[in-house]
């Protein structure tokens, strides 16, 4: 018998931790390989975790209601056969050739990347949108000492702005005594990485760098596999002190990519002490304001896939400029279809709903408004045209709103489209759906007439580039040749991003999904 660890496995892309919920072995408890031993809540979802190993269940690290770092122990194992392990073996660093480095410094930097690798993954680094680096560069603000109140420390738009706030406060003076300054924690830091970058001049092969400031660059020079480190790391090769000079200009290793970010990482670390510090101040003054009738009452954590959603959402409102196009449509010969066709889909075990029709007839319309299907690609500054039709469904769930996707609506029968839907708005309530089935969408609708609304102004699924909802279907009195009467109708509501479409371009689409509806057979010729 030895002892095994088990750590915290990366459950998703993009994940850096999660908080373990709930405990599904206990001690001394006989487990087999591939068997759930803990239900795990992320950003995205709630997964159960898998035992590696066959064996006995030593001792459980981990108390339920925890958040853990993905790469953390959660659990020793004895297991049959097996020397006594205090850890798992760490996986062999990718090598990287260099041409400019020797061996000992392709050494350094494999170690430092591969430690990098693992701070990664524990969330330590800066962690940035697009929006927000754009939005940093635009105010000035060193995207680097900004503290991130995203999941896993991402940089927001809101921190940014808040960065901003706070150096527009200091004093005038700051700015042109800024380099002769130390006891700001981030100028500290670049005082560090340029004596480190000197310091590997010295060692190496290559010429001493010159006093270039890296932050006046827009051109590096650097290998390949550099250039993937600095991206999968978040930094700028611009950002990064040279570690030479090649014919006039700057080079930069991997081994400098990996010590900029773990500067900056240091940094933010202080920050972050710093926030806490004064957190605790704020939560001892909050504590005597309740107690001398402040703000009282229950306190749930804003974290997992509530704070994801949040974030989305407030992603999406300060970034896509919305616009909503209100319509209304007679859809009574969908009715009359739907009627017809729902017990013919029930003899089939499917339940027919409109929104199979809506989903159609959005695809259709789509195929004739392309830029309705479109993404916009920040980083490159392109409007991507997508080519696939895939519909989300913003569906309703304990944990809040989740959008499971139906690909390739174009390609697929209603029926087909109907029995996955209702399959997959199944699994995302009980929360046993997969994270690939939650995104990828080009295109979503949303129901709130189930609830009994009818006009809204939804919030586009970004990068998504537009959003329908869909209002109660009912009799509404309708007038028609000049008398009231009874018509079922369906309100919608289009919101749009007003960076990529115009407002007649929405009332036209709108158009053309409610000319399917009320025509339905139409969609036979799709």
């Amino acid at each position: 018998m030895g002892s095994k660890d088990f750590k915290l496995p990366d459950v998703g892309e993009g994940v850096a931790e999660g908080e373990l919920v709930s405990w599904l072995v206990g001690p001394g408890d006989t487990v087999e390989e591939d068997q759930p031993v803990a239900e795990v809540e992320t950003d995205k979802a709630l997964v159960e975790v898998p035992s590696p190993y066959n064996g006995t269940v030593k001792e459980l690290h981990v108390e339920e209601g925890t958040m853990v770092p993905v790469g953390d122990v959660i659990i020793t194992y004895e297991v049959e056969g097996e020397g006594d392990e205090s850890a798992e073996a760490e996986p062999e660093p990718e090598v990287e050739e260099t041409a400019e480095a020797d061996a000992e410094a392709s050494a350094e930097a494999e170690t430092a990347e591969s430690e990098q690798a693992e701070s990664s993954a524990k969330g330590g680094r800066v962690f940035a949108a697009p929006s927000a680096r754009r939005l940093a560069r635009e105010l000035g603000v060193d995207i680097a000492a900004v503290s991130g109140s995203g999941p896993s420390g991402r940089v927001t738009d809101a921190d940014v702005r808040q960065a901003a706030e706070s150096e527009a406060g200091a004093s005038a003076s700051a700015e042109t005594e800024s380099e002769a300054q130390d006891g700001d924690g981030p100028r500290d830091v670049d005082v560090d990485r340029k004596s480190s970058v000197t310091k590997r001049g010295e060692a190496g092969n290559g010429q001493q760098p010159s006093d270039v400031e890296a932050a006046g660059r827009d051109r590096t020079l650097a290998a390949p596999a550099t250039r993937r480190t600095a991206k999968e790391q978040g930094v700028d090769l611009n950002d990064v002190p040279a570690t030479e000079m090649r014919d006039g200009e700057a080079f930069v290793s991997a081994a400098a990519v990996t010590e900029y970010a773990e500067a900056q990482q240091a940094a933010q670390e202080a920050d972050a002490q710093a926030v806490a510090e004064a957190g605790a101040v704020a939560d001892e003054e909050t504590a005597s304001a309740t107690s001398e009738g402040g703000i009282s009452g229950e306190r749930i954590p804003y974290r997992g896939v509530r704070r994801t959603i949040g974030e989305a959402m407030q992603n999406s409102k300060f970034t896509a400029p919305h616009v909503t196009h209100h319509d209304s449509t007679d859809v009574s010969a969908l009715v009359e279809l739907r009627a017809e066709l729902k017990e013919v889909a029930a003899e089939r075990d499917v339940r027919l709903s409109y929104m199979p029709f809506v989903m159609k007839a959005i695809a259709a319309a789509l195929k004739q408004y392309p830029y309705m299907n479109a993404t916009l690609d920040e980083e490159n500054e392109e409007i991507v045209l997508r080519d696939e039709y895939h519909i989300g469904v913003a569906t309703a769930t304990d944990a809040g709103l989740m959008v499971p996707v139906v690909e390739n609506v174009d390609q697929k029968g209603l029926l087909q489209i109907a029995e996955e839907m209702n399959d997959k708005i199944e699994r995302a309530r009980d929360r046993s759906i997969g994270r690939d089935e939650l995104r990828g969408s080009t295109f979503t609708i949303t129901n709130f007439g189930v609830v009994g609304g009818e006009y809204a102004t939804p919030i586009i699924n970004y990068p998504e580039v537009g959003i329908m909802g869909l209002g109660e279907l009912k009799e509404r009195a309708v007038v028609e040749d000049g008398d009231v009467v009874a018509r079922h109708t369906l309100p919608l509501s289009l919101s749009i991003d007003h960076r990529i479409l115009d407002g007649a371009v929405a009332a036209q689409f709108a158009n053309k999904v409610m000319e399917y509806l009320q025509h339905p057979k139409l969609l036979l010729l799709e």
